[in-house]
């Protein structure tokens, strides 16, 4: 593909989607605080679920607002708090299983890691992939998890930049651009990177890679 080809279209999956989904909750990852890096990882517990990503948005944007924002007001929280809060912002079907998943989540984080993510990052030895792999020991925190959490996470945490997991590459390859994390990264500056690899996902989930095409074939 042409580069001016791939200006177009890079330009137009940020127009159209180029919001993370932790801006969208109104987190600021690039802080790299403790509560921010605990509530981005409730936001990929959420997202992991079988629900609609607006829904998981929802529900971590409640529970945000209830004051659940750091790994010790989380665990202090009674399990039915968490289920009210969750269970009218799109959690319905999973609002039992998931109020315990988070109780267990911010305990296993203040026994482990002293309720800061930031220890996960030094016990992982700033290795990513090893980083993806401690993620997991968090109750609802997968593989899909992980990946979400770490693609949100770049900004802040050097090691894992350029991230972008096989979801992403696959958008970017039916959207004819290079399926490739260093390519994709080439193509925006590094501070823009996590904006468009949620760009990327959220064209994936619309289905709307025409609406893309045809943007960018406009431009």
């Amino acid at each position: 593909m042409a580069a001016e080809d791939s200006r177009r279209l890079v330009e137009a999956v940020l127009e159209y989607h180029g919001t993370t989904y932790a801006e969208e909750v109104g987190l600021h990852v690039e802080r790299n605080t403790p509560s921010e890096l605990f509530q981005l990882l409730v936001l990929a517990l959420l997202l992991s679920a079988r629900i609609a990503a607006g829904n998981a948005v929802e529900a971590a944007t409640a529970l945000r607002k209830a004051g659940l924002t750091t790994p010790r007001k989380m665990a202090e929280a009674t399990w039915q708090a968490r289920v009210d809060v969750i269970t009218w912002h799109g959690y319905k079907r999973y609002d039992e299983r998931t109020s315990t998943m988070l109780g267990d989540s911010a305990a296993l984080l203040l026994e482990r890691y002293r309720g800061d993510l930031r220890h996960l990052r030094e016990a992982a030895g700033f290795d990513v992939r090893r980083e993806w792999t401690l993620l997991q020991e968090f109750k609802g925190i997968g593989k899909v998890g992980a990946d979400i959490f770490l693609r949100e996470a770049q900004g802040a945490w050097e090691e894992a930049y350029p991230y972008a997991d096989s979801k992403i590459l696959d958008a970017a390859e039916k959207l004819g651009l290079p399926p490739d994390p260093a390519q994709l990264a080439a193509l925006v500056p590094r501070e823009v990177f996590p904006r468009f690899t949620s760009a990327l996902i959220r064209t994936a989930l619309k289905r709307d890679y025409d609406v893309i095409r045809a943007v960018a074939r406009a431009s």
